[in-house]
């Protein structure tokens, strides 16, 4: 008797070791098919490039870690990037990963640099913006990579976000009117909750839009409330009353002035 309890128990442990194997394993294949699916399909929906540095996935654990996410800039714009992360922390629902609504139980952008091009009426995150509402209302990419148009397509996965915040936000203001020169500011916290919390969830289109869309409203309301957009344009129009005379100086004194250089 004690024998076949020896064994059984020895079966048990096995068996537990052989899945807590299987879970670390699938952990780290997940998280490369995290980083290749945003790398596929955030351009897709944004039409600017997307890279990651390293995705790291525990389903032990349910927490993940985003590091060195690059969001470009749309054709036209000079700065090399319109965001750059450096750390992303997001706590899972390990029981949603490989169901067709994966729920985030939090999701923590740390530090974002975001860079503001443009002015208040133009800028490279409105214009990012514009081009996720423009996907939105497309049919989002199926992510199947089936090349036959009859093929039933696969249901797009869905989220749930429960909680996400946007800590330590700096934004690199460039006026491009006035030769790209840069000030930075930073941003207050921006909380979001319940996202996708319906039966359904949310798209990765719908999810991108309303991050997206809370960056780029706190970053125009900073930009807006500093006064450098209405200050630079004050500086643009005292120029052009004084076009061939001392242009460039009237412009780089007031510079000096609104940018504390």
């Amino acid at each position: 008797m004690k024998k076949l309890e020896k064994i059984f128990w020895g079966v048990v442990i096995t068996l537990v070791v052989l899945a807590i194997i299987g879970i670390i394993i699938a952990s780290a294949f997940l998280g490369d098919i995290v980083k290749k699916g945003v790398e596929t399909v955030g351009p897709q929906i944004t039409k600017v490039s997307i890279n990651l540095d390293e995705v790291h996935l525990s389903l032990l654990t349910g927490s993940a870690t985003v590091k060195g996410l690059m969001v470009g800039n749309p054709e036209g714009y000079q700065s090399p990037h319109a965001i750059s992360v450096g750390l992303i922390a997001v706590g899972v629902n390990p029981q949603s990963v490989l169901s067709d609504k994966i729920v985030l139980r939090s999701l923590h952008i740390e530090s974002p640099e975001i860079t503001f091009e443009g002015g208040l009426s133009g800028n490279n995150l409105s214009k990012i913006m514009d081009n996720l509402n423009a996907s939105a209302r497309t049919t989002p990419p199926t992510g199947t990579g089936s090349t036959n148009p009859t093929a039933p397509s696969k249901p797009s996965k869905k989220f749930e976000v429960d909680d996400l915040s946007i800590t330590g936000a700096k934004v690199h203001v460039s006026l491009t009117n006035l030769g790209g020169k840069e000030t930075t500011l930073t941003l207050p916290t921006i909380h979001l909750t319940n996202l996708g919390k319906n039966q359904d969830g949310i798209t990765a289109t719908e999810l991108s839009r309303s991050v997206f869309n809370a960056i780029t409203t706190a970053t125009i309301k900073a930009v807006s409330s500093s006064g450098i957009s209405k200050s630079a344009e004050v500086l643009i129009k005292r120029a052009d009353k004084n076009a061939g005379a001392g242009v460039s100086n009237i412009i780089n004194k007031g510079l000096g002035n609104l940018l504390g250089k």
